[in-house]
């Protein structure tokens, strides 16, 4: 057996390695069983264009009878669904699989081997299969961020590579509904023809795309329009100034009143329809509102708990007759898990949890309740410049762990974007890959393991210091993105000199410049990062070089309004007209960043947040 230099994503079930060695030549073939069908051809084109890549020339494709030194595909009636076979022998390569989704895997499998081994392989055999059925990755498409069709095509692409085989984007306001020109008309919304391509783009991969939208809880576009602020729990919720925090926290939908009901099947009639999944995701989260206003007096009549399960009750029932299973988050329900008996059986309960210390507490309660879950932790971006990643593989790693413990029926690794979705969509593939491992093999690695094997799949990093770096980003954070945020917003909402000044002067800005020293080491080390990653990967470093810099930046500047404004001495304060250019200088180049992946989306209103923090220096000369 060789050293412990090759690895694969997910870990296999089990591999032996055998002696002799294969050689693949560019004289090798990829020959598909002769009952091979359309999809299995797709797979075995993928095989082929990603192999000219990394062997630097292209396989033949045939059909027929296994042949020598050849790369031969075939199906296997006795291996369950997603499970394959991989043999590499001195004479070729044999792929069996129980379904053309499970050759896919065996093709993702052999193409790790190929891009660490290249053309000389050393003899092994796997056998491999999830442990979990349902591996799933949840992505903010609403809170500032709509990513490019592109994009999104190219993110299935990843899922497929470490063999997640479920995506939703979690929709509020960002598809455009036929009928909603108000809610979407200063957007670059999502298209149904958009959504239909990804979802055909999808199935190719054998990826279900579950449609997510939001009906109960975070409508915060919808119900500030003039059509339909009158179903806004609170009411005169629209004449508020925007607030991150506050599209957080408030517009729930009136429980009480049928037009919301209404609107709501309606809006899910539309979208529905989009999506070949048999499953809908309705959300009903966070509805803090619930009760407070409009649906108050029926919510003393009934009580607050029944007032929300009725109303999930009845989305679940719709959506069952329409032959679609519903899933909702379990975060409300938890308090009172009882009630979910009152569900449809059918019905599946999202459990999520993102803190590093979460406890089997609430998996062991929604599963003594009776509730089919997936269990969701998640990637630790949201609010943040650079994601948490060793937090998040503390979060993720136990959620999975919950889950195999607890018989989940599935997991969704959760991937948000809070306070205008600052944080880069591909910055989370750490945490992607934590959750695609922990899901499909129980026996999950350590901490350190597994970035040493992130770094050389992912990365590519012959150095083994990409992925520390990295991790170390984000906890030089001094100024926080949603202390960042609420300064600005008490700002906006009016609040006094007292209150803002309290709020700043709460925060401890006593380590800013010994952060600041320790992130340019580690700027210097991401430069020195550059030569061992191939040259096709490296266009990610600037983006974490750009992460990093905003981390000083307002590290910077929290320590600066505190001198300025305060009398605060901090040797992390800087000349203020400086450093507003330093800031504008920065957004800059993180709009082109943005803009290499996502829409315009809202990228106006964290523009007003930089605008507003470089006035705010300038005015302290």
């Amino acid at each position: 057996m060789r050293g412990t230099s090759m690895y694969i994503i997910p870990k296999p079930q089990c591999l032996q390695y055998q002696e002799g060695q294969l050689v693949l030549t560019h004289q090798s073939r990829i020959v598909l069983d002769s009952n091979a069908t359309g999809k299995t051809f797709s797979h075995a084109k993928l095989l082929q264009k990603e192999l000219e890549k990394l062997l630097g020339f292209s396989l033949a494709l045939t059909k027929g009878e296994k042949e020598s030194n050849s790369i031969y595909l075939t199906l296997q009636s006795s291996l369950r669904r997603e499970e394959y076979l991989l043999f590499v022998h001195e004479d070729g390569i044999l792929l069996q699989g129980g379904s053309e989704q499970a050759l896919l895997y065996g093709i993702q499998t052999l193409r790790q081997i190929i891009a660490q081994e290249g053309a000389c392989l050393k003899c092994l055999e796997i056998q491999d299969y999830p442990d979990i059925e349902n591996r799933g990755y949840y992505l903010d498409v609403t809170r500032g961020r709509i990513p490019t069709l592109d994009y999104l095509k190219s993110f299935a692409d990843k899922l497929s590579y470490y063999k997640i085989n479920q995506l939703q984007l979690y929709v509020e306001h960002s598809f455009l509904f036929r009928e909603l020109s108000e809610v979407w008309r200063d957007d670059t919304p999502l298209t149904a023809e958009e959504i239909l391509e990804l979802d055909e783009y999808c199935d190719g991969l054998h990826i279900e795309l579950v449609p997510s939208l939001s009906t109960f809880g975070h409508l915060h576009k919808l119900l500030s329009t003039k059509t339909y602020a009158g179903l806004c729990e609170l009411p005169d919720s629209q004449l508020q100034p925007f607030s991150y925090e506050d599209r957080m926290q408030h517009h729930t939908i009136d429980a009480s009143n049928p037009e919301s009901m209404t609107l709501i099947k309606k809006l899910i009639d539309e979208y529905l329809p989009l999506f070949r999944s048999r499953q809908f995701n309705l959300c009903a989260d966070e509805t803090f509102d619930l009760g407070k206003g409009r649906a108050k007096e029926l919510a003393e009549q009934k009580g607050v708990d029944t007032l929300y399960i009725e109303y999930v009750k009845e989305l679940c029932e719709y959506l069952i007759a329409k032959g679609k299973r519903p899933m909702f988050w379990g975060d409300i329900v938890c308090g009172f898990p009882e009630a979910i008996r009152k569900l449809p059986s059918e019905t599946i309960c999202l459990n999520w949890a993102y803190h590093a210390g979460v406890t089997d507490e609430g998996t062991r309660t929604l599963h003594q309740a009776g509730a089919t879950q997936y269990l969701c932790p998640g990637v630790g971006g949201w609010n943040q410049f650079v994601n948490l990643v060793e937090s998040s593989y503390q979060n993720i790693s136990k959620m999975c762990s919950y889950a195999h413990a607890y018989q989940a029926l599935g997991v969704l690794n959760t991937d948000w974007g809070d306070f205008g979705h600052i944080n880069h969509p591909e910055f989370a593939a750490i945490g992607l890959i934590y959750g695609a491992a922990f899901s499909w093999n129980r026996e999950i690695p350590t901490y350190e393991e597994i970035n040493t094997q992130i770094a050389a799949l992912e990365f590519g990093d012959s150095s083994g210091q990409l992925v520390k770096r990295i991790a170390a980003i984000s906890y030089k954070r001094v100024f926080e993105w949603y202390h960042i945020v609420r300064l600005k917003e008490m700002d906006a909402k009016q609040k006094s000199s007292q209150e803002k000044q309290e709020y700043l002067m709460a925060l401890d800005f006593t380590g800013a410049k010994v952060a600041n020293d320790q992130l340019a080491l580690i700027i210097q080390g991401l430069y020195e990062n550059i030569r061992f990653i191939p040259i096709e990967k490296r266009s990610i470093i600037k983006s974490y070089i750009l992460a990093a810099e905003a981390t000083q930046i307002f590290n910077s500047i929290g320590a600066t309004l505190q001198k300025y404004q305060y009398n605060a001495s901090n040797a992390a304060a800087e000349n203020p007209v400086a450093l507003a250019c330093r800031l504008e200088q920065w957004f800059h180049q993180y709009k082109s960043v943005w803009r290499s992946i996502s829409k315009e989306s809202e990228l106006y209103r964290l523009q007003e947040v930089i605008a507003w923090y470089a006035d705010t220096l300038r005015s302290l000369i």
